[in-house]
């Protein structure tokens, strides 16, 4: 057998990322939203204002930034505006990004987002 018909260690590999475990996270007065691939966590939660954020919380280590989460404003009760982060918080574990994707819906709904921004910011 020629050295052209042995595939071996030295032809380039796809290796596939692993798509970090969901969780059933259920949080009172938010509403769930069907989660993308990459998603640990989606929301929405409604200020007392009546303005809605969709959070969402996800897997970004592909581009190194680990676990994201990432608060957006929602128009007309469904289009969400991707463009427009709010917030953005960096988590280095999965459980680390669960509690806070929790505590930034819960600060959403309780009216504290500007606390919430300014907190991050310092």
């Amino acid at each position: 057998m020629s050295q052209n018909d042995i595939a071996g260690d030295d032809l380039p590999t796809l290796a596939l990322t692993p798509i970090p475990q969901r969780r059933a996270i259920e949080i009172p007065n938010a509403l769930p939203v069907v989660l993308q691939t990459l998603d640990i966590a989606r929301h929405i939660a409604i200020a007392p204002n009546g303005k809605r954020y969709v959070v969402a919380t996800y897997d970004d280590s592909l581009l190194g930034n680990d676990f994201v989460t990432d608060v957006y404003p929602q128009q007309n009760e469904y289009l969400t505006l991707v463009r427009l982060i709010v917030l953005k918080l960096v988590s280095s574990t999965i459980d680390q990004a669960t509690q806070r994707h929790i505590t930034t819906v819960q600060a959403i709904q309780r009216g504290q987002i500007n606390e919430l921004k300014e907190a991050v910011t310092k």
